[in-house]
């Protein structure tokens, strides 16, 4: 489905158009990148360690507690497509950098949130931030990395640190929580935002245009209020269950917005989302894939948290080093796979074959009980997944902005961050909901629960969630085996940008 004029943009641009691909201090701007998007990432798993905490210090419900964690979801999952296209519009490296500013800030109000709801409007403003930054740091990787072998290494070592960031949140938030307090979960930020920006400000070079499009404001809305929709949806889901009339009103209402943002798309002169980025076979496959990691990632980090801290009595710093082979796993196989297997065996298997393995060890995590030994139960199913969702998601970031006009590389980009948010979202809502349902299913069957059956059900409750997600997995890899071409991804090209 790639068209001519595709194929023509993604050519290399010959020497001396002052465009600018691979060049002497790429890898250190990837070192730049790396920091931003693990600040980002991070974010996501950090906060959710020390909520208890908070919530004692700051004295706010159970029921408003959902809010620090949905706030920044809502912000970031609906602004990042607006984020993407901005930084096309007007540079990647001036909305990378405001991206940082703006994310130091609010992380700095956070931490010396005084009330629930500046804490609330910190997460919010973080949100928004870092759907600036997500995108801007995935596409400057996108044009600066225009060499297939070395693109092929950086973008295993940015999915590496994408993939593996969720997890070595709940380490640094266990630690921080555990040995400081709830408030550096914020301020940590500032020392990642602060070694990012010295970087970017003299690493980054000064995007170059000669004409700037007009922003697709009706496009902007639609997609915007969609997004926000259907996240809030989910959420709503998770906590008012799928038959409540807002549930419904939002769910329905954002796939009647998507459905309008496709139609206004194919209508008007620069569409903030151009069709041609995700009718791409294997672009719209790597989107595939990363939604349905998210899917299954972010709930597998939900349940096995649970479990080891409920079920095993473990403290969060514990929790979060039980997570480290999983990483180390993620880290191998993400930095390795791309440039050792895609070249040889095709994206389309790599992916394929990542899915599987993945399933392989969510589906041995259902062995659990109420007392089962890590070393047997839970550490090789960790490595597995490790493996597996490293292999797929640093293949399919490779794709997803694989042979795109250096124009629409940072819309190609807030792609990528919009599936894994929105795949996020669904997964936790459609499996806790799965998880509850088990749980009252167990307790129904033997009245009156003793402490041991309530034990038991809170296990077949997770041991439930690892066998859809393993299900999902497998969904995943028959999907991305249907649609992805079996050809080696083309890089992108190079900006134009300033002479230093």
């Amino acid at each position: 489905m790639t068209t001519a004029l595709e194929k023509e943009q993604a050519a290399p641009a010959p020497a001396g158009d002052g465009r600018r691909g691979s060049h002497a201090m790429r890898w250190w701007v990837l070192a730049v990148l790396g920091v931003a998007q693990l600040m980002v990432v991070l974010d996501a798993t950090v906060v959710n360690i020390a909520l208890p905490e908070a919530q004692l210090d700051l004295g706010f419900s159970n029921a408003d507690r959902q809010w620090v964690i949905t706030g920044y979801a809502l912000a970031f999952g609906s602004l990042l497509l607006l984020g993407g296209r901005l930084s096309d519009l007007f540079g990647r490296r001036t909305t990378f950098i405001v991206g940082l500013i703006g994310f130091a800030v609010a992380s700095a109000v956070g931490g010396a949130a005084a009330n629930f709801e500046i804490l609330v409007a910190s997460r919010v403003a973080q949100g928004v931030f870092g759907a600036l930054l997500a995108p801007a740091a995935l596409s400057l990787l996108t044009v600066t990395f225009t060499e297939p072998g070395e693109r092929a290494k950086a973008f295993g070592i940015f999915g590496a640190i994408a993939g593996a960031g969720g997890a070595l949140g709940l380490l640094l938030g266990g630690a921080l929580t555990e040995w400081a307090s709830w408030r550096w979960v914020m301020y940590v930020n500032l020392v990642f935002a602060a070694v990012a920006l010295v970087g970017a400000i003299l690493l980054l070079a000064k995007h170059t245009a000669t004409e700037r499009p007009k922003l697709d404001l009706p496009g902007t809305l639609a997609v915007t209020a969609a997004l926000f929709a259907i996240v809030y949806g989910f959420s709503k889901a998770e906590t008012d269950g799928w038959t409540d009339s807002a549930t419904l009103g939002f769910l329905i209402g954002g796939v009647i917005l998507l459905a309008v943002f496709v139609f206004l798309e194919q209508r008007v002169k620069n569409p903030l989302l151009p069709l041609r980025v995700v009718l791409d076979r294997t672009r719209a496959a790597s989107y595939i894939t990363v939604f349905a990691i998210g899917i299954g990632m972010f709930a597998m980090f939900l349940f096995l948290t649970y479990y080891m801290q409920q079920s095993l009595e473990y403290s969060p710093i514990i929790t979060g080093v039980a997570f480290l082979p999983m990483v180390a796993g993620m880290v191998a196989s993400s930095t390795t796979v791309p440039s050792l297997l895609v070249p040889r065996v095709g994206p389309r298997v790599t992916v394929v074959a990542g899915f599987l393995i993945a399933a392989v060890g969510m589906a041995l995590l259902t062995n659990i009980g109420v007392d089962t030994a890590y070393a047997t139960h839970i550490l090789p199913s960790l490595i597995l997944m490790g493996i597996g969702l490293g292999t797929a998601m640093s293949t399919a970031f490779i794709g997803a902005t694989s042979g795109v006009h250096h124009t629409d590389a940072g819309v190609a980009s807030a792609m990528v961050n919009t599936s894994q948010q929105v795949g996020g979202s669904i997964g936790t809502a459609l499996l806790s909901t799965l998880a509850a349902s088990a749980f009252d299913d167990y307790v129904a069957d033997r009245v009156p629960p003793s402490p041991q059956t309530l034990a038991e059900a809170a296990v077949q409750s997770y041991t439930t969630t690892f066998w859809w997600a393993a299900a999902i997995f497998v969904v995943g890899a028959v999907i991305t085996g249907l649609i992805m071409p079996n050809t080696v991804p083309q890089p992108s090209e190079g900006e134009p940008v300033l002479a230093h």
